[in-house]
């Protein structure tokens, strides 16, 4: 379908999410009812002569009218491979949170507590993690999940003797300094 083609289609949908008839855009925009009618069926070229008086009338831009570009969806950004670990990124790069799918290599002893400012959120799909928090250390199995304030000393690994695979998701200043650190 050409991008042209949906201009009509949207032209009506507007007027009809704001409860308008034909005829009360129309007399609004200063063109025949037929008009209206033919541009919205598409019988009619668009124009800007046509469209800017009847956008304005129903509180929308002229772009409104044209189909979005949808971008790619897909992440497509390299594996990291850091201190036995292996990240996968799954947000594109510059999103608000950082996502992640973390393999922690199974150790004999947590590594040293970290801090810095925000927040962490996980998800265990695998293995056992090992969270130290504070004072606290805590074995995580697969399906449960933890959230904590990462100004908080705080480390993960994997316990037992199998890697452990997390989502783990981060704002901007734990994503610097649990991904991209050694970079």
């Amino acid at each position: 379908m050409d991008e042209l083609d949906q201009v009509g289609p949207r032209l009506r949908a507007a007027r009809h999410a704001r409860g308008m008839t034909l005829e009360q855009l129309a007399e609004l925009a200063q063109i025949s009812p037929s008009t209206l009618s033919r541009l919205e069926s598409g019988k009619r070229q668009a124009s800007l002569e046509l469209l800017v008086p009847l956008t304005r009338r129903l509180g929308i831009r002229v772009d409104d009218l044209l189909p979005q570009e949808v971008p790619d969806p897909r992440v497509r950004r390299p594996v990291i491979h850091r201190d036995g670990m292996v990240i996968v990124p799954l947000a594109p790069e510059g999103a608000s949170v950082g996502t992640y799918k973390i393999t922690y290599p199974p150790r004999s002893e947590a590594p040293e507590p970290r801090v810095h400012d925000g927040f962490e959120w996980l998800y265990v799909l695998s293995g056992k993690l090992r969270l130290v928090l504070g004072e606290r250390e805590l074995v995580l199995t697969r399906g449960e999940a933890a959230e904590f304030d990462t100004r908080t000393p705080h480390s993960l690994s994997a316990a037992g003797g199998k890697p452990a695979q997390v989502i783990s998701i981060f704002n901007h200043e734990g994503a610097r300094l649990h991904v991209h650190e050694a970079e």
